[in-house]
């Protein structure tokens, strides 16, 4: 519902309801009001915008926060920028700054800006002293160590360069590395290499080409500069994403004398686009070389190997085993055929001495079977129950017997038995 006129209106804004709302008006000058209140700060930033008319009595720049994308306008009169510059410190885009300023609140636009009426310029020894500042922070981490830098491949499938917009550093390393190895692809980031835009175009570019799976190796291009044009480089925030990324990293931002901290942490520092062209790729003409050098070694190898064989087959050959083989076999033979008589004398005495002992044995058996007992003129005498007769009171006097002979069989009849006399007995011993 719309507010009603002549109404009261919430003292705070956490009063405020949806039946009471504040104007926007009244928004507004409770920020300008708060604003206000605030002092004077000093803030470090980075100029990216100038804007200065001649005849004007105020200025604005656009101030950039050094790591973080953040940027505020900011105005100052034409005078302090004339005091800066009779001191013979100019102002110019890309240049670092503190600034001494009060915000204010344009309540029409609902901007918020800094009012400075003192600006001073980081020296570079200032920036320089935080960089080694940062660099033992960072090599306190490990980010530098030589246990994380990791092999370049030995033929990419892909480069990644990211260099500077129309700069000579690009054909640098594209020129000279497809010299070394022709048709070798790249993809390509033109960014800002310098000024306060560099940090993030960079850090993008970095970002956007580690998520490539075809990128092999990333190359990070400059060619040398002024200390102050190298800082970018050695940003924090650009450092860490080199360090964090997966894909091998060649930094190749100054000259032999400069270092800044992104070479620390890449995995291989060169000290021109050029150089680094020779370590991204192999040289088609060398390996060429190389391999066919390889080649005849490997040639020469194998025709000395097979030489060797040769030479130890044909001494072989010349052996006189070799000239007749049939004279191993012969003599094999010949030896066999000994072994074969001997075996033969020696089964043929085991099995002499075994008939004579199987003769002894059965004429032993022969001596105590009742068949031989019958041949040699006994009988045994029968029953006609079949009961054998061995004594004379088994029988009397008109029996029928039976008698087995060695040969054939009888029957008799008895006409007389005589019974055995019964034997003294033996006096025993004395005791």
């Amino acid at each position: 519902p719309a507010p009603q006129a002549g109404r009261e209106l919430a003292p705070r804004a956490n009063l405020t309801t949806a039946e009471n709302p504040w104007p926007l008006r009244l928004l507004s000058t409770k920020i300008e009001e708060y604003v206000a209140r605030m002092s004077q700060v000093w803030v470090e930033g980075q100029i990216v915008q100038l804007n200065r008319r001649p005849g004007a009595g105020m200025a604005f720049l656009t101030l950039r926060d050094a790591e973080a994308d953040v940027s505020m306008s900011v105005a100052v009169y034409s005078r302090v920028l004339d005091a800066i510059q009779s001191r013979g410190a100019g102002l110019a885009e890309g240049a670092r700054v503190v600034v001494r300023a009060k915000p204010t609140f344009w309540t029409k636009r609902g901007s918020l800006q800094l009012q400075a009426d003192d600006i001073r310029t980081v020296g570079v020894g200032d920036l320089l002293a935080r960089i080694e500042q940062l660099r033992r922070i960072l090599a306190a981490e490990g980010l530098f160590d030589a246990e994380r830098k990791r092999p370049l491949p030995f033929l990419p499938r892909r480069v990644g360069l990211i260099c500077g917009r129309q700069a000579k550093a690009k054909d640098d390393v594209v020129v000279n590395a497809r010299l070394r190895w022709p048709g070798l692809p790249f993809e390509i980031r033109e960014v800002a290499v310098q000024g306060a835009r560099a940090v993030p175009e960079v850090t993008r570019a970095l970002t956007e080409l580690d998520a490539d799976e075809r990128i092999d190796v990333i190359v990070i291009a400059r060619g040398g500069g002024a200390v102050e044009d190298l800082l970018p480089f050695s940003d924090e925030g650009l450092v860490r994403s080199a360090a964090g990324a997966r894909t091998p990293l060649v930094s190749a931002i100054g000259h032999e004398t400069d270092c800044p901290l992104l070479d620390l942490v890449a995995d291989y520092r060169a000290s021109t686009p050029t150089d680094a062209a020779r370590r991204i790729v192999p040289d088609l003409a060398q390996e060429t070389v190389g391999l066919d050098s390889a080649r005849e070694r490997m040639r020469a190898l194998i025709t000395s190997r097979l030489q060797a064989e040769q030479s130890a087959l044909d001494q072989l050959r010349a052996r006189p085993v070799m000239a007749d083989p049939t004279v191993i076999v012969r003599d094999h033979m010949g030896e066999l055929e000994r072994e074969r008589e001997r075996m033969r004398r020696a089964l043929g005495h085991r099995l002499s001495l075994a008939a004579a002992d199987l003769r002894a044995e059965r004429a032993r058996l022969t001596a105590l079977s009742p068949q031989g007992v019958l041949d040699r003129g006994y009988a045994i005498l029968r029953t006609p129950g079949g009961k054998v007769v061995t004594g004379a009171e088994q029988i009397k006097k008109g029996d029928l017997i039976e008698g087995v002979l060695a040969s054939g069989r009888l029957v008799a009849q008895v006409v007389g038995a005589t019974k055995p006399r019964a034997q003294p007995s033996q006096p025993s011993e004395p005791l």
